[in-house]
């Protein structure tokens, strides 16, 4: 009989820039929560993902004030979410470490939501995707705002993921 995880499974990965935080002078960056743009974006990300049917098994976010209410925003619109981990290691992560974070991913996970920041988050969606020519793929090269969300499918287990092992099935910057 064969080993579950080495079956060929269809897998979601959206990967999150958190939305627009008040600004990093008035309080340490940890602690920054959403400006009320943010949140208006927060919640159009959250429809956006019930609008296509995204539920995620785990979501993924960084402990930062601005990530939690993100998450939060987007779940009071209809995002849904069976668990949800907040994982430090996401906060001020670059491409391996977030990583690092997917491949601890639980095997049976298929939808996975990871919720973090810039420069990693935009830095991952590139690595990851791997049409490099399509509109979409040369504008989240361009510009990955506060919000920006990118949607990528692929087949390999969470703990081999690699650079362009998924393909790029959408990115979108949700505004409220």
């Amino acid at each position: 009989m064969a080993d579950p995880s080495d079956l060929i499974v269809d897998r979601t990965l959206v990967l999150l820039r958190h939305a627009k935080a008040v600004p990093p002078e008035s309080m340490p960056d940890l602690e920054r929560p959403l400006a009320d743009r943010g949140r208006a974006d927060a919640a159009a990300a959250g429809r956006y993902l019930v609008a296509e049917g995204i539920e995620a098994d785990l979501v993924l976010c960084s402990p930062s004030v601005r990530t939690r209410e993100t998450w939060q925003c987007a779940a009071e619109a209809g995002a849904i979410a069976t668990d949800v981990w907040y994982d430090r290691r996401v906060y001020s992560a670059g491409t391996d470490e977030l990583l690092d974070v997917l491949h601890d991913v639980p095997a049976d996970a298929r939808t996975v939501i990871l919720v973090g920041h810039a420069p990693g988050v935009p830095w991952l969606a590139d690595e990851l995707a791997l049409d490099g020519t399509s509109p979409q793929r040369v504008e989240l090269t361009r510009k990955y705002p506060t919000s920006g969300l990118t949607v990528l499918h692929h087949t390999t287990r969470w703990s081999d993921l690699t650079a362009n092992d998924a393909d790029l099935v959408d990115y979108v910057i949700p505004r409220g």
